[in-house]
């Protein structure tokens, strides 16, 4: 029996990776939800069937729904990926990331199309700075309250959707996603191609990282078990200190020595207030900017995975170096390196 799955920001990193995935189920049917001007670069399989969707216009959103589902009926599973990492006004995360993903939710119940489960891709930014003295795994029992703007657009998303009753969400909460087509942690591989290792803090830093694909199965994996009103925290289990992802950088690129730079946290902070500021005025992002001083000031990243592994059966297939390996290797090949 087939059935229908819709991803929402399927021209993005994760998103395009999601599609994918999706692909690979015989039985399903993917739709990606993207914007007018989105790109399509990632999106060439002709399996794709493709819905626009304007989360920031109610009306228009509304129309584009219920023609769907006059034509279609409506999606088994939402994947709802759509929404900003980093902005140049702090008042877009709030608008993005909670006032769209609530007006979406609320249109799908309107419009009798709430579907078997809607994933939901939060963050592990949600908690903000947890156990930064015992670096003891942030759990599904710690108390969220996020220090970012984006963690905190994240949970008000979370909480909107636990307040619908009955609503069947699912939260993915990962932590550092890497892999193919990412531009943020491309900076750092730039950095070390130039020889150049930059680090910031003189405290012990605690780092986690899953690579894309796994993140994109551990989703699938919910599905799968049909899991509703459930939130999950997810990294490829494993825990690395800030010289590891270098280091395997290093080895991919064949570079033996680099310029070690470990800067005190307040240069940190006085450049990306300074970028953020100047990416305010430019109307552009910025990779530098209070959110990723706050992220990047964090100690303890270790996440405890426990339940996706036991209630999912979610187990990761790439620890850091294959990750690395893989995503390297796609740099070079595709002239970005």
């Amino acid at each position: 029996m087939t059935t229908k799955i819709l991803i929402t920001g399927a021209s993005g990193f994760i998103g395009s990776f999601l599609v994918e995935r999706a692909l690979q189920e015989d039985t399903m049917e993917v739709w990606a939800g993207i914007r007018a001007t989105s790109s399509r670069k990632y999106l060439t399989d002709k399996r794709i069937h493709f819905i626009e969707l304007d989360l920031d216009n109610s009306g228009k959103l509304k129309e584009q729904l219920r023609e769907f589902s006059l034509r279609n009926g409506k999606w088994d599973y939402i994947i709802h990926c759509a929404g900003v990492t980093k902005c140049p006004d702090k008042k877009e995360f709030e608008r993005v990331n909670f006032q769209q993903t609530a007006g979406f939710a609320d249109l799908l119940r309107s419009l009798d199309m709430v579907p078997r489960q809607f994933a939901f891709i939060s963050t592990l930014s949600v908690y903000g700075p947890v156990h930064e003295k015992s670096y003891k795994p942030i759990s599904l029992e710690d108390i969220p309250k996020p220090d970012t703007f984006y963690g905190l657009s994240k949970l008000r998303s979370e909480k909107y959707l636990e307040s619908l009753e009955g609503f069947p969400y699912v939260f993915y909460r990962p932590t550092g996603v890497y892999g193919p087509r990412e531009k943020d942690y491309f900076l750092m591989v730039n950095s070390i191609k130039k020889r150049i290792d930059f680090s910031v803090g003189y405290k012990k830093q605690d780092i986690t990282f899953v690579y894309v694909k796994d993140l994109a199965d551990a989703v699938f994996a919910g599905i799968r078990k049909g899991v509703s009103r459930k939130a999950y925290n997810i990294s490829d289990g494993e825990v690395y200190d800030s010289r590891d992802f270098s280091r395997l950088i290093r080895k991919e690129l064949g570079i033996k020595y680099v310029l070690h730079i470990k800067a005190p946290l307040v240069i940190l902070k006085i450049v990306s207030l300074c970028a953020g500021y100047l990416a305010s005025l430019s109307g552009k992002s910025s990779t530098l900017n209070s959110d990723k001083y706050k992220i990047m000031k964090q100690r303890n990243w270790r996440c405890d995975i426990s339940a996706a592994v036991n209630e999912l059966g979610y187990r990761p297939q790439y620890n850091l170096e294959r990750g690395v390996k893989e995503t390297i290797a796609w740099y070079k090949q595709e002239g970005w390196l």
